[in-house]
């Protein structure tokens, strides 16, 4: 029994939607999340800067005893994992655009891939896709614009409808049946990506799969906190709490800026 915390890092509060799916399958397991919103958003930064804020994040957690550590942002996995893994005593578990469900499920052979810069011109990124696509046509769509938008709390705005429409519009022209999600803030579109596209496109993410991933490996290591004591959910951001605190809506959580 461990009832140490898992620690979960973003460029922000996207990564909530990871914590969510987590929390909800790992009911009594203590978190730690640090929303680095100040440095947001990652996917325009170069390599070398995703990879010093992701060493930053991780020490950070681990300097509070993190017995895992989930990294709840698409760009710090696809850019930052292998350094990660290599250098660190603690299992960490990345998040990747789910591509391959999208690929062997498509009936239109279309797929949509909505990520930000950093994701889609990794190496990690260009890796699974190659394994996937085949003989489908994967239509990629950096998503300028939308992690600022959610990050100042204006998810549902003009201004958001506007940035969507223009990305939706050549994968809907090419008939795509499956889009992929692939940064955490993007959930948070869902209901207005619904809106958007024609019913018959199914939208996908990962969230549900890294907390399962993340079970598997708290079981592997030994590591479940089997005490049935309500979990203690502890977020940190580097800017204002307003938006964090607005998007968990309650959850046990406890909000505080802290300076990293």
């Amino acid at each position: 029994m461990s009832t140490q915390p898992i620690g979960i890092f973003d460029s922000g509060i996207g990564g909530t939607s990871i914590f969510k799916e987590i929390h909800e399958l790992l009911p009594h397991e203590n978190t730690i999340y640090l929303a680095d919103s100040k440095n947001a958003p990652y996917g325009n930064k170069s390599q070398d800067e995703i990879l010093q804020l992701s060493i930053k994040n991780t020490e950070l957690l681990l300097h509070r005893n993190c017995k895992l550590i989930v990294v709840a942002c698409n760009t710090a996995t696809t850019n930052a994992i292998d350094y990660l893994r290599l250098n660190y005593g603690v299992p960490i578990i990345g998040i990747e655009p789910a591509i391959k469900p999208a690929a062997l499920n498509t009936k239109t052979k279309a797929i949509g891939i909505l990520a930000t810069k950093g994701t889609l011109s990794s190496a990690l990124f260009h890796k699974t896709t190659d394994l996937y696509k085949r003989d489908i046509a994967v239509i990629e769509q950096v998503g300028d614009g939308i992690v600022p938008l959610i990050e100042a709390g204006k998810t549902d705005t003009i201004e958001m409808k506007a940035l969507l429409e223009r990305y939706l519009k050549p994968m809907v022209a090419a008939n795509i049946d499956y889009l992929v999600l692939g940064c955490t803030h993007y959930p948070y579109l869902i209901p207005m990506l619904s809106n958007l596209l024609p019913k018959e496109v199914t939208i996908i993410d990962s969230g549900r799969a890294v907390a399962k991933q993340t079970k598997s490996v708290l079981e592997q290591y030994g590591l479940f906190n089997t005490t049935s004591v309500t979990a203690k959910n502890h977020f940190y951001t580097n800017t204002n709490t307003e938006v964090l605190r607005h998007i968990l809506d309650n959850n046990h959580a406890i909000v505080e800026v802290l300076d990293f």
